[in-house]
């Protein structure tokens, strides 16, 4: 592996998790309007689950996968196609472990979560405990799906696991439909076409994996040891807490954007969607770094992992910033399109004049954050995340306590704390953190 990757490099492989990631808000939205139907019942029970949905899918696919697919580029950098092969089987391990916790956890939990969350309605609760009993039920093959797909991107195959889950997102919106709506199994049909779609898209990376399409076969049979999995949680470990970090700094805000009434819950409700809609450029950028960084990592070529890292993160900062300069300076528009009720739009104006300058920094953030995943330099963006939740909740608590900022104070907030996750993390890649700590031999895992 020679040289830094350039950013034409960096977009092609990009562009197809950034594809498949856009298709997958499309079907959930799709989905969400098929619920609709059902009933505002069972709409509420669907949004009651969405929470906990929504992160299952970020630990499994951008945390512990990314640990992941760093681990995998590391090993196929440094010429260790042994140790690849060896990966897999206990990347398969963790996955079968964490989608059994997961599935403890959300059924177990699961009343006192929904109800933490502001469900107060027994049908709305009812429907929820429905759809997670079965979602959750299945947790496991939407870890393996995740985790697989994610040991392809470490392989430097990106096409082959955007290719399986765009199909498996264009069967599931429809087969929704069908099993809720045409077959009258309401909202479980939802849950089970939802759980269809990832044992399918398990089923088939699996497949691939096991026929060499990673470009080595894996070791599926052997011991599991500890140092293959100390390299995939090291990383994929802090991730995955991270993770949690960032949607708790979600409800904390929901707490105190709520003091300032209803229409500006529900504002920051569409502007926290709207951040949301970063994650594509941020993760389908990050994850072709996650790959890129690690093999010149694992190669020993820390200074073209640095160049790759901040060639893909500027231009996930520019895309991303273009988008929050042009919601900031139309805000009005932008706002019309997702509020019909005048007290929404003004606050979400507000929102978007506030937060919409801090979506570059922001976009920098996520994508040099996969790429410290690659590099295996993950205490940074740790503190950043800390940062985020200290400045965006801790400030604006402080703001509503000591100031008569009001609600521009508390989305003022949330941008600061957007800006310095971007920045501490854009600080840490530089030689200082991102060299060879000492020189030592890679201990065999097969």
């Amino acid at each position: 592996m020679s040289g830094p990757a350039t950013t034409g490099e960096i977009a092609r492989l990009a562009t197809p998790t950034i594809l498949v990631t856009f298709v997958q808000a499309v079907a959930q939205t799709a989905e969400a309007a098929l619920i609709g139907r059902l009933g505002t019942d069972a709409l509420a029970g669907y949004a009651l689950v969405l929470p906990l949905l929504m992160l299952m899918q970020m630990t499994s696919g951008g945390a512990m996968g990314g640990g992941v697919t760093a681990a995998v580029a590391r090993a196929l950098g440094a010429g260790r196609i042994e140790d690849a092969r060896a990966l897999i089987r206990h990347a398969v391990a963790i996955a079968l472990g964490m989608g059994m916790l997961t599935s403890v956890l959300a059924l177990g939990l699961g009343p006192l979560l929904f109800r933490s969350v502001g469900g107060d309605g027994a049908a709305a609760i009812a429907h929820a405990m429905t759809y997670a009993g079965i979602v959750f039920g299945g947790a496991v093959l939407v870890w393996l799906s995740n985790i697989l797909g994610a040991a392809l991107r470490g392989a430097g195959k990106m096409r082959l696991p955007a290719m399986v889950m765009t199909a498996a997102w264009i069967i599931e919106a429809p087969l929704s439909g069908v099993l809720m709506l045409g077959l009258g199994w309401g909202l479980a049909g939802a849950a089970v076409a939802y759980l269809v779609a990832f044992a399918l898209s398990a089923a088939t990376m699996a497949a691939i994996i096991a026929r060499g399409g990673a470009g080595f076969r894996p070791a599926w049979v052997g011991p599991l040891r500890a140092e293959p999995f100390r390299r995939i949680l090291a990383v994929g470990g802090i991730a995955t807490v991270m993770a949690t970090i960032a949607n708790l700094t979600v409800v904390l805000m929901t707490a105190l954007v709520a003091r300032h009434g209803t229409a500006a819950i529900a504002a920051y409700g569409v502007g926290v969607r709207l951040e949301f809609l970063m994650i594509p450029l941020g993760f389908g950028i990050g994850v072709a770094l996650t790959s890129l960084v690690g093999r010149r990592v694992g190669a020993g070529d820390w200074a073209s992992a640095r160049a790759t890292a901040w060639r893909g993160g500027l231009l996930s900062g520019a895309l991303c910033g273009a988008i929050g300069v042009l919601a900031a300076v139309f805000p009005g528009p932008l706002a019309s399109v997702f509020a019909s009720d005048p007290a929404v739009r003004e606050a979400l104006v507000v929102f978007l004049r506030w937060v919409g300058p801090s979506f570059g920094p922001f976009g920098l953030g996520m994508a040099l954050y996969f790429a410290c995943q690659g590099a295996g330099r993950m205490r940074w963006p740790f503190a950043a995340s800390v940062a985020r939740l200290g400045f965006a909740v801790g400030g604006g608590w402080l703001l509503a306590r000591w100031t008569d900022a009001g609600l521009a104070g508390a989305f003022a907030a949330i941008a600061v704390g957007l800006m310095a996750y971007g920045g501490i993390i854009a600080a840490s890649v530089r030689p200082g953190v991102w060299q060879e700590a000492r020189r030592a031999a890679w201990t065999k895992v097969n």
